[in-house]
């Protein structure tokens, strides 16, 4: 799933300014360290390092912290053994670590390694302060600059860390719930499948000492029904093995979906509902039909709640590319960025897994001419 546009500019926007930030430290402790000479020219080699490493940091998340914790200590040891620093602790440096121990909070898995790069991270830059500072007045006063500098961080981390984990756990819940749904169909599909076959071969075995001949169009109604369930019981049991996937209690026709219009439309804004030609219940499969009645209902429930401002939405379903494509539109629409891109609606989230199984695509956010549409295509047959 794609994330928000405007979510995406912001953090695009917030790297930049803060790569730009630790830039401006750099040029400082080169300059600094240019003017000193000596060992202090490591300093900013290693804010070089800092800010390497976290302009790579979704590719060498662990592998550039720990880079930069060692080279930090190694630095920080050289100067203290030597006497040969001059109150230098490096800013670039230190900025980069506490960003790097943001990031490995909330994304290193397990949390223990986290735990263990975010404590190492406070060692190295209290040894900065300590063994590079000139006189135990700054050792003291960078010491406990860089510890609340970390703390800080920490913080921020840890409840990036927490967000991402309730976000999982709320998305695993409704997962399961709707599995629990497709479950509850999935006996209702098989059930009426097996009742039209046994009633079928019923009927075969009674007219089979009159009529012998009625029997084998009969027997290849048995098998075509049989046909039927088995792709439609295989779909859905597919489905329902998948660690991602969701759904909810269905509508059984296209029928459902005009009414659903229709219900929607008396206490809502009016909705326009077309459906194309080629375009019937014969022509889908029982499973499609549930889930397109399940988007249509979450598409029009997010209308209600996100834009309750609209003066009128459009849903029309129709064939194309090989299959049926479902669109609700909402003209003239300001996007909100909480349901962009399937980005902040669980329900649709669910429904995106769902249509993906069933070999569909299901796209929501919008468009070039200022409107919110939400596109859900399934192959035919």
């Amino acid at each position: 799933m794609r994330e928000p546009e405007f979510v995406s500019w912001v953090e695009r926007i917030s790297e930049v300014v803060l790569v730009g930030v630790l830039g401006l430290l750099l040029l400082a402790d080169t300059a600094r360290g240019l003017s000193l000479g000596g060992a202090d020219l490591a300093v900013p080699l290693c804010g070089l390092v800092g800010t390497g490493a976290y302009v790579l940091r979704r590719r060498h998340r662990v592998g550039g912290a720990v880079l930069l914790i060692s080279l930090s200590a190694a630095i920080s040891l050289s100067v203290g053994r030597h006497g040969l620093g001059s109150g230098f602790p490096g800013f670039a440096e230190a900025g980069s670590l506490l960003l790097i121990t943001i990031g490995v909070l909330r994304w290193v898995a397990p949390l223990r390694r986290a735990v263990w790069i975010t404590s190492a991270v406070m060692v190295v830059l209290e040894l900065a302060a300590v063994l590079r500072a000139e006189g135990e007045g700054d050792a003291v006063s960078f010491g406990f600059l860089f510890f609340v500098a970390w703390a800080t961080a920490v913080g921020i981390g840890s409840y990036l860390r927490y967000q991402l984990q309730r976000r999982r756990q709320t998305v695993e819940a409704v997962r399961r719930a709707e599995r629990l749904e497709l479950a509850r169909e999935l006996h209702d599909l098989v059930a009426h499948h097996i009742t039209g076959i046994v009633v079928q071969a019923q009927a075969a075995r009674t007219v089979a000492d009159q009529h012998p001949e009625a029997v084998t169009t009969s027997l290849d109604a048995i098998a075509g029904a049989g046909a039927e369930a088995l792709t439609s019981m295989r779909r859905l049991v597919g489905v329902l093995r998948s660690e991602d996937d969701a759904s909810r209690r269905p509508g059984s026709s296209l029928t459902d979906l005009r009414v659903l219009v229709e219900k929607f439309s008396v206490d809502g804004p009016p909705v326009a509902y077309e459906v194309g030609q080629g375009v019937s219940d014969s022509a889908l499969p029982p499973e499609v039909v549930t889930t397109l009645h399940r988007v249509l209902l979450e598409s029009l429930t997010n209308l209600r709640r996100h834009a309750p401002g609209a003066r009128w939405a459009q849903v029309d379903l129709r064939t194309a590319d090989q299959g049926v494509l479902l669109r609700i539109r909402n003209p003239h629409s300001i996007a909100d960025p909480r349901v962009s891109a399937l980005g902040g609606g669980y329900g649709l989230v669910g429904m995106a897994e769902r249509v993906t199984a069933l070999g569909g695509d299901l796209r929501a956010g919008p468009t070039p001419e200022g409107a919110w549409e939400v596109r859900a295509w399934f192959p035919a047959g």
